[in-house]
């Protein structure tokens, strides 16, 4: 097995190629710059990205890049299949939360910032001319991708190493699996302990799915003297609050279950364990503010067929 690792995005990349030949470390070592480039495109925090000089330009049009409308696709998508929970137009309330630089820099209690009100998402309000390559979003909107970017990403870095072989791609807990191991074996996903930092909480085996995880444990920052995070509740404009730390859901891409797991941890256990069970293309499970472990009954069985 021949593996990458590197920081690019805002976490950790692992990039796992399963090929007996001399040329996949050459394979492997084109991956980080998949995602330096992709980075370039998507991340709030370079003014010169693509996504930097939408927003800039907000209220105008502005040509993008055939990757940033795929993504933009993505994210719409996200929005519409979780009923609005996942939407990409949170950087008003992040900024607000406190969340205004890079996770690295963050230090000590966050100000409250004064930034414009988060405005109402909706999809419509985006115009793309694929003739010129331009986008335009109306003027108050402020878009961010988050984890769909990066579940994109990784899905994408996922595809091109599977030409060669069987390939897993891990972009801070969002995984893209292509196909089983040579020797027609699952890869073994190891889900961590939000309470036991570097032990697992669960291992299971998959040969070709998306798996993510949320957590409210993660990203995590001061400000005013109470505690933050990332996943923002657009029925609040605010951190949400649920009785879930961490959730971790499969489903047919990693973006599909990025989404997914956000949506559930957005809903908290009871609602979220619904939305899951009327959605059968998930599985998944959530650790408990109580530390209690859920799981519903796909992910159940999986776990009961697991040998490692």
């Amino acid at each position: 097995m021949n593996r990458i690792g590197f920081y690019a995005m805002g976490c950790e990349i692992e990039a796992f190629l399963d090929l007996d030949d001399a040329a996949a470390d050459q394979v492997l070592d084109q991956v980080p710059g998949w995602f330096y480039r992709w980075e370039k495109i998507f991340s709030r925090f370079l003014p010169d990205s693509e996504l930097s000089r939408v927003n800039r330009n907000a209220g105008s049009r502005t040509e993008v890049s055939m990757i940033f409308e795929e993504v933009l696709r993505q994210a719409v998508k996200a929005y519409q299949t979780s009923g609005g929970l996942v939407s990409p137009a949170m950087l008003p309330a992040l900024m607000a939360a406190g969340y205004t630089e890079s996770f690295d820099l963050l230090d000590g209690d966050q100000s409250s910032p004064s930034v414009d009100e988060t405005a109402v998402f909706d999809p419509g309000d985006i115009e793309f001319d694929p003739a010129d390559g331009k986008i335009f979003i109306p003027k108050g909107m402020q878009l961010d991708f988050g984890g769909i970017a990066k579940g994109w990403a990784a899905h994408q870095a996922m595809r091109q190493l599977s030409e060669y072989g069987p390939a897993l791609v891990n972009a801070g807990g969002d995984i893209a699996v292509g196909s089983p191991l040579n020797d027609g074996s699952p890869w073994d996903i190891h889900i961590a302990d939000p309470y036991n930092e570097g032990t697992d909480l669960e291992t299971f085996g998959i040969a070709a799915l998306g798996v993510a995880t949320s957590g409210a444990n993660r990203r995590r920052w001061q400000q005013n003297g109470k505690w933050r995070h990332h996943i923002i509740d657009p029925r609040t404009n605010l951190p949400a609050e649920s009785d879930i730390v961490t959730a971790t859901v499969l489903g047919p891409t990693v973006v599909d279950a990025e989404m997914a797991a956000k949506t559930v941890l957005i809903l908290g256990s009871q609602t979220g364990f619904v939305w899951l069970e009327d959605h059968e293309e998930f599985c998944g499970m959530a650790v408990l503010n109580n530390r209690q472990v859920l799981f519903d009954p796909t992910l159940e069985q999986i776990r009961k067929s697991y040998v490692s």
